[in-house]
């Protein structure tokens, strides 16, 4: 698992190497709340998906992205908001063995 540095403000576009993917990730607000789309290698791989805590973001290995993604309220258990981002609200990169961890603790997960 690794974290994933994000600014904190509510819009924001950044590359990252996630599990050697060269990773585009757009975060944004809107009326109902936060959101993200996830590129790997310019490839559109999910668009528009509300970031909840604890709720994986890509969840389908069929997608074509190895590992996942996830928010975590550090201080309770709400969905992550600026202000709060990279302090309150952690973002994580799931690898592919964590990904395995959690699904073996929680088939349904």
């Amino acid at each position: 698992m690794q974290i994933i540095p994000v600014q904190d403000v509510p819009a924001q576009t950044f590359d990252v190497l996630l599990g050697g993917q060269q990773t585009t990730i757009n975060i944004y607000m809107k009326s109902t709340g936060m959101f993200l789309d996830v590129l790997v290698s310019n490839v559109l791989v999910v668009a528009g998906v509300i970031c909840q805590n604890l709720n994986r973001i890509v969840r389908d290995e069929y997608l074509g992205f190895v590992g996942d993604l996830l928010w975590q309220d550090t201080q309770g258990s709400s969905d992550p908001s600026s202000p709060g981002l990279g302090t309150r609200y952690q973002f994580y990169y799931l690898e592919a063995a964590d990904v395995a961890a959690i699904q073996a603790a929680n088939p349904l997960a």
